[in-house]
């Protein structure tokens, strides 16, 4: 395994927020390298096509150069693998968030042994943000300015309302 230690941050990402900004900016101050990669997952229907998911990201993290852009269709512990990652980096809000992701991080790591999953707080402004939140306001013509990235708003905009 090499020395360089590289994290993903999985996730729809449908469309990215700020929340998730905060959880890769400081993953990359802790990391070398960030995966961020957009999961498919064939039973959920998305606003963003994977491509344009994908191109978002992009552009919000285009100023941290230890961060790349991804997307898989398949179990998020092969591509930890297949990427010689670390470790999966997650975001947390809740307490509900919590016990999902903690069922993920132990089926991920009895899919793959050598994956660790590490958990950062969201910071307390982003506690209640997520993307569909952002989808419902964007949809019904609020202001989700303090929300999103401010490269992608009016993207986000356009395709939501």
């Amino acid at each position: 395994m090499s020395n360089i230690k590289t994290v993903i941050c999985p996730g729809s990402y449908d469309p990215i927020t700020l929340g998730h900004i905060d959880v890769i900016n400081r993953a990359s101050k802790l990391f070398d390298k960030v995966i961020v990669v957009v999961m498919i997952n064939d039973k959920k229907h998305y606003s963003f096509s994977t491509e344009e998911r994908v191109d978002l990201i992009k552009q919000s993290v285009a100023h941290l150069n230890n961060v790349e852009v991804d997307y898989f269709d398949g179990l998020l512990a092969e591509y930890a693998k297949m990427h010689n990652a670390y470790a999966i980096v997650k975001g947390l809000r809740a307490m509900s968030d919590f016990e999902y992701e903690f069922q993920m991080a132990l089926t991920n790591r009895k899919l793959n042994p050598d994956i660790e999953t590490l958990f950062l707080t969201t910071k307390s402004e982003y506690m209640y943000l997520s993307s569909s939140m952002v989808k419902q306001i964007a949809s019904m013509g609020g202001d989700i300015s303090e929300f999103v990235p401010s490269i992608i708003h009016k993207r986000i905009i356009e395709r939501l309302r």
